[in-house]
């Protein structure tokens, strides 16, 4: 089984094929051929797979283009970030009653479409696309020739990079404009990286495909929207390195990242930042909501969730490998605390 050839959020076991004649998938990216995860004649199907990506669906079709439906979807799921293409060949209503907790970014690959979100209608084309925030609900006017890229990126991995870059915890949820513009100059940020990422699926030599890298490559595209894409931290965002925490805390923050896999003491924090160990607990409490402690504990425990996500049967890892390696050796504690952080155990993440 190859590392990106399934889903953890839609079963693809229980996909069926088509009992009508199955049409071929149009214009489906490169890096997406050969990772069709469903293609059906069946709304019903359509809906249950379209909902567990985006979020409790209704897929309408009207009476006369009933017989044209058919619905292929084609995805890859890395570590928090999924690459999906939705291609529904009839006209359709997309409605979201509820988002799930994860943001997306809708970009249309052909013709245009119309979507609505807390009443207010946005055009989506080639150059403009709709970016969905956890819980919102939309509809999507889709005609019979509007196949769709999706990019969904789980919620706490957007939270924690934001959190990361502007060096202190958030003071509320991230809200997203609702279009992108993707002709202006700091788009080609965001299609350099989703390009990026394609490379790396396509190529069978990539780091990717060897188990290795998908964190990065998951940070770029996060990092990349947050920059281009206008939300309610935007500012705070670009203004981040002159006006945002302690110049200690930054400094203990770069050395924590260099030094993760290490043994990290708060002398060597205090000595590397040039300041007293009291000032650094301060700096952590006031500028990040935490301690060092906690903030170690938090980065080696997302370092060990992406190590057991990123497994294969056939690698032999074990979770007291992998939590031992990031400097957990109390199981029960690691267990714990990896649970309060997830919502799952450990070797749950692993078996899936």
């Amino acid at each position: 089984m190859s590392r990106l050839s399934f889903l953890r959020f839609i079963n693809t076991e229980r996909t069926r094929m088509p009992v009508r004649k199955r049409l071929r998938s149009r214009g489906v990216p490169t890096a997406l051929q050969g990772h069709e995860v469903l293609c059906t004649h069946d709304r019903g199907e359509a809906t249950e797979a379209v909902s567990a990506m985006l979020g409790t669906a209704v897929l309408s079709v009207g009476p006369t283009a009933r017989e044209e439906f058919q619905a292929t979807l084609n995805a890859i799921r890395f570590l928090d970030v999924t690459m999906a293409y939705l291609d529904l060949r009839a006209p359709t209503r997309l409605a979201v009653e509820r988002a799930a907790a994860v943001f997306t970014v809708h970009m249309m690959t052909h013709d245009v479409a119309a979507a609505v979100v807390d009443g207010e209608q946005h055009e989506l084309s080639a150059f403009s696309a709709l970016v969905n925030n956890p819980g919102e609900r939309y509809a999507i006017e889709l005609g019979a020739d509007c196949p769709q890229l999706i990019i969904r990126i789980e919620r706490p991995a957007v939270e924690r990079q934001l959190s990361r870059m502007l060096g202190r915890s958030l003071e509320g949820p991230i809200a997203f404009e609702r279009t992108a513009d993707l002709t202006g100059d700091e788009a080609v940020r965001w299609h350099g990286a989703i390009q990026l990422l394609s490379s790396e699926v396509i190529s069978p030599s990539s780091l990717i495909q060897q188990g290795l890298g998908a964190a990065s490559l998951e940070e770029l595209i996060v990092s990349t929207l947050l920059y281009v894409q206008p939300s309610n931290y935007s500012d705070r965002l670009r203004h981040a390195h002159a006006t945002s925490g302690r110049a200690a805390v930054r400094r203990s923050l770069a050395y924590i990242d260099e030094h993760l896999a290490e043994t990290i003491s708060m002398s060597d924090l205090a000595r590397h930042a040039c300041v007293s160990v009291r000032s650094i607990q301060a700096g952590f409490r006031e500028d990040l909501g935490t301690t060092p402690v906690a903030y170690i504990r938090d980065r080696r425990l997302d370092k060990v969730r992406h190590a057991l996500m990123e497994a294969m049967p056939t690698d032999g890892v074990t979770v007291a490998g992998i939590a031992e390696r990031w400097g957990f050796s109390n199981a029960g504690s690691f267990s714990v605390r990896y649970r309060e952080r997830f919502g799952e155990s450990p070797s749950q993440t692993l078996r899936r």
